[in-house]
């Protein structure tokens, strides 16, 4: 049987706080629901190896924040509007042979005990290592652009502390997409951004070149529930 020493040397090597309480631990995560957070394995010793376990027994997402699992949210609308930009993306790399798009699936190893899953992710050819990937499944990838599509259990506080995160792990350009006022935020600090609205357009600045990407086009695309009428 654990001795109260032994648990308290557990929880140091997780790096949480001895008297943390659940109140505290979301408090870290950004006030996320709790319905969010995973108590397997304990909170502060989960693994890449145990963000892969859960996506293939119960098909989930979660993110790895700290060693511990965080799950991503994400509906359907969320899932075409990010659908529609890495074509968007996709479509402009095949004139522009800058580097591969990843999806909503796409995990990466950004930081030490942190794993994040972008709706779309942009790496450029600079940022892939010398040998072969081959088929790794949390590769420790920096992405040159972050896409990540607002949804209703996202806090503000936790899509503020994904930046620092992004940033710090050396992001170069994050675009926020919030579906509910139908706009977005192009982010190339934790600081700086320039706020778009919905008939404005997100620019790929330096990392994409010429690149631009209409909201008119996108929430209206997103919005369509029909094809054309056959007469």
């Amino acid at each position: 049987m654990a001795t109260a020493d032994s648990r308290r040397t557990l929880l140091r090597q997780a790096h949480l706080p001895t008297q943390w309480t659940m109140a505290d631990l979301q408090a870290h995560l950004g006030g996320i629901p709790a319905n969010r957070i995973r108590l397997y394995p304990p909170p502060g010793y989960a693994t890449e190896a145990d963000v892969l376990e859960i996506e293939d027994r119960e098909d989930r997402l979660c993110e790895l924040e700290d060693g511990i699992l965080v799950e991503k949210p994400m509906g359907w609308y969320e899932s075409i509007l990010a659908i529609l930009v890495a074509y968007k993306i996709s479509s402009y790399l095949e004139d522009h042979d800058l580097g591969q798009v990843l999806g909503a699936d796409g995990s990466l190893k950004i930081l030490p005990r942190t794993v994040k899953i972008p709706d779309v992710s942009f790496v450029s050819w600079a940022r892939f290592p010398k040998e072969r990937l081959g088929r790794r499944p949390i590769p420790e990838l920096i992405p040159d652009l972050v896409v990540e599509v607002l949804s209703d259990p996202n806090t503000k506080k936790e899509m503020a502390m994904k930046l620092d995160r992004y940033f710090k792990a050396g992001v170069k350009l994050v675009w926020y997409i919030d579906p509910e006022s139908r706009s977005a935020s192009a982010f190339t600090s934790s600081s700086e951004f320039v706020h778009v609205e919905e008939s404005g357009e997100l620019d790929g600045g330096d990392v994409l070149p010429g690149f631009a990407l209409s909201l008119t086009w996108l929430f209206e695309r997103a919005d369509r529930q029909s094809g054309p009428t056959v007469d």
